[in-house]
């Protein structure tokens, strides 16, 4: 069964790694540029990427989010499709890029062009590929948390879900309020400490009373935060993947357990 659907041969697409994946969870890229391939891409990394200017855009410091964004737009404009494995940084670029704009004609007439070609990860390989099939192999049961930005700017969710299920063997079991905040919310977490805690142990809570081998997101930082608070309260058992890890078949067919 072929992979692609409506892509054309030959679409050019820029994978915009993010700074946490590229410093912390170097494989979660990696899976991504898998998938884009087996989707018919031909896959662009911009080696000079650097940071989308949301940390600096969310503490507001407009000044250095205009002059990364300013740079993320001359790097990325003259692709096809600028794809983001992640969804706080996908909103970042086609959703606030136009606001950090509005006061330059230019800029925000390039970036209006852009936007509709920038997606998460999830959302161009099922809504603008069309893929049939993923490389994954995975036995077992998986939740998922749908993060903040990929939900509430780009409307993901059930993508990703869709995916999934075209994995065979693979189980996906709804906790209680998938759709709530995990607690992490950038500096969110940093300035208000005992309150990201006490969030993400109501979302850890309903992650384990699924019974779930593995929660499942697509978004780093969501995973650190989760994945953090889970270690330090002392399970060691639950999971935390990247919805690429486990769709790219970054993972052993008889379980899931990420590949060393």
């Amino acid at each position: 069964m072929s992979s692609v659907g409506s892509l054309q041969p030959g679409t050019r697409v820029a994978l915009f790694v993010t700074c946490l994946v590229d410093l912390m969870r170097p494989q979660i890229g990696f899976a991504a540029l898998s998938l884009l391939e087996h989707a018919g891409c031909e896959v662009v990394v911009p080696p000079d990427q650097t940071c989308c200017g949301q940390p600096a855009y969310n503490s507001g410091d407009r000044q250095a989010a205009h002059r990364l964004a300013e740079r993320v737009l001359e790097q990325l404009e003259d692709y096809d499709y600028v794809v983001v494995p992640s969804g706080s940084c996908g909103g970042m670029i086609r959703v606030h890029y136009l606001e950090l704009f509005a006061d330059d004609p230019n800029l925000n007439q390039r970036m209006s062009r852009l936007a509709p070609r920038v997606f998460e990860l999830t959302d161009f390989l099922q809504n603008v590929a069309g893929l049939e099939t993923v490389p994954g192999l995975a036995q077992g049961c998986v939740t998922y948390h749908d993060s903040c930005s990929g939900l509430r700017e780009l409307g993901v969710c059930e993508q990703p879900r869709e995916l999934l299920r075209k994995i065979p063997g693979l189980e996906i079991r709804e906790m209680k309020q998938a759709r709530a905040c995990c607690g992490f919310g950038g500096t969110f977490s940093l300035k208000y400490g005992n309150v990201s805690t006490a969030i993400v142990d109501e979302k850890i809570s309903n992650i384990q009373e699924t019974g779930a081998q593995a929660v499942v997101l697509g978004d780093l930082g969501c995973m650190l935060n989760i994945e953090g608070r889970l270690r330090r309260l002392g399970d060691d058992k639950t999971q935390v993947l990247h919805v690429a890890e486990v769709l790219s078949g970054q993972l052993e067919a008889d379980g899931l357990k990420g590949r060393r």
